[in-house]
């Protein structure tokens, strides 16, 4: 079995939502978004160097863009062993929150 560390896990989820726009900021604002905390740019880089390390995810350079002054970005896409690490993650969380064992909070 696969586990990964919650940000792993968020940022392997955010790379398969954003797809060919899956690069630094992107995947910063979404993270943001759903966490509703702003995450640093460390937080993200990170991960995305142990995913890739992994072989969880692919990172390739983009084609300059005039809006980024003519740089590329790398652009993360997620490989088919990330892809079976997230239907993994999505199982235990799955198993670890079926309906018995509910959280309530008063």
């Amino acid at each position: 079995m696969i586990l990964l560390s919650r940000s792993e896990e968020l940022v392997l989820l955010a790379i398969w939502k954003l797809k060919e726009q899956a690069y630094g900021v992107p995947i910063r604002e979404l993270l943001s978004e759903w966490t509703e905390h702003e995450w640093a740019f460390g937080a993200i880089y990170k991960p995305l160097k142990q995913l890739t390390h992994k072989d969880f995810v692919y990172k390739h350079v983009s084609d300059p863009t005039t809006e980024r002054g003519g740089r590329t970005k790398y652009i993360y896409e997620l490989t088919p062993k990330g892809q079976m690490a997230l239907k993994e993650m999505q199982k235990v969380q799955a198993a670890a929150w079926d309906s018995k064992s509910m959280l309530v909070i008063k």
